[in-house]
């Protein structure tokens, strides 16, 4: 066997080759094979291994389709190296447009997984043992959760200064700090020493062309850095500078009622700005809610209908813009 063999699921994939394994995980209650597709492209040349995933939550569709038009506008071909895609880690959730398992677990609570647990647990086992391990860098694709629209950003661990440089080469319009949540797929990456980025963009059970573009230039960004990306691709630099935001809070519904939001998601607004009314169904009430401090709106709930305390946008409390010799892309 060559030393530079890649051996995945028990298939050996040489220098060079394209492959797609059917990893078969489960069945269905009538006996029918769910398999998960995973797309391999090898280049001649060795390099580093970037793996490519989206739809650990079922219901997240614009990282599926990121992933997606990478493979279809063959992005994912190589220089250097191996790329590996998964555009749908939760099958069963994808399946049902629900975000978790069957058996109600959110498979980015379960990392990294027990090999006799919860069939989401399962199979965070055996992505973590058979799959994992090949990865020198990770993209990991997601959504905001039920009807909270997030704006394009990447988060990243504070103080993580060789991931704030990825961060930076990527060039979504945000860079997020936040803490590895505990048993996440982002945690199980940084205890094994492989760097990941964390892309969010949009929300559920919705695909937003804006959104797909800033995750697939991001990914050719990423590509051109580590010196994979094909010579018929071009790095796609982003025309505005990326935004820090070390620390955030969430404006919360002071009332319950119908939800009227007036600015869009990604804006620099000043404190007491008018972000939104909440009304009652019987015309009596109109409640006004206003920035509580000057920053950027990078969540926008999009319900119709509100209660009192939920969380209705996602405000910077302390932001910068990327520094520009930083930011440029090698």
């Amino acid at each position: 066997m060559n030393s530079n063999d890649l051996i995945i699921l028990g298939e050996k994939i040489a220098l060079g080759e394209s492959r797609v394994i059917n990893w078969s995980i489960a069945k269905l209650y009538t006996s029918t094979k769910i398999d998960i597709p995973i797309i391999i492209e090898r280049a001649k040349e060795p390099g580093p291994t970037l793996l490519m995933t989206a739809g650990i939550h079922g219901d997240e569709i614009n990282g599926v389709e990121i992933v997606r038009q990478t493979i279809a506008r063959k992005i994912n071909r190589p220089k250097k190296g191996t790329i590996i895609c998964i555009p749908i880690l939760n099958i069963f959730g994808f399946l049902n447009a629900d975000r978790v398992f069957p058996d109600g677990r959110d498979l980015n609570r379960v990392f990294p997984g027990t090999k006799t647990g919860s069939l989401a647990s399962r199979v965070a086992y055996h992505f973590t043992q058979e799959i994992l391990p090949h990865a020198n860098y990770c993209l990991d694709f997601h959504t905001g959760g039920a009807s909270r629209f997030n704006a394009p950003q990447i988060r990243v661990n504070p103080n993580d200064e060789p991931l704030m440089h990825l961060a930076k080469v990527f060039k979504a319009p945000f860079i997020v700090m936040s803490n590895n949540i505990d048993k996440s797929f982002r945690s199980t990456c940084a205890k094994m020493g492989i760097p990941v980025l964390l892309f969010e963009g949009g929300k559920s059970l919705d695909s937003n062309k804006y959104i797909v573009k800033h995750g697939v230039d991001g990914t050719m960004n990423i590509l051109n850095e580590l010196g994979m990306l094909g010579d018929n691709f071009s790095r796609h630099a982003s025309p505005t500078k990326t935004i820090i935001i070390d620390k955030s809070k969430w404006i919360r519904a002071q009332r319950s009622g119908l939800l009227h939001v007036k600015i869009e998601c990604n804006k620099h607004v000043q404190k007491d700005e008018f972000l939104a009314t909440i009304t009652d169904p019987f015309g009596q009430m109109r409640f006004k809610v206003k920035a509580p401090n000057e920053g950027y709106i990078i969540n926008v709930n999009h319900a119709p209908i509100v209660h009192q305390g939920d969380a209705i946008f996602h405000i910077s409390t302390n932001d910068s813009v990327a520094d520009a010799s930083e930011d440029e892309l090698h």
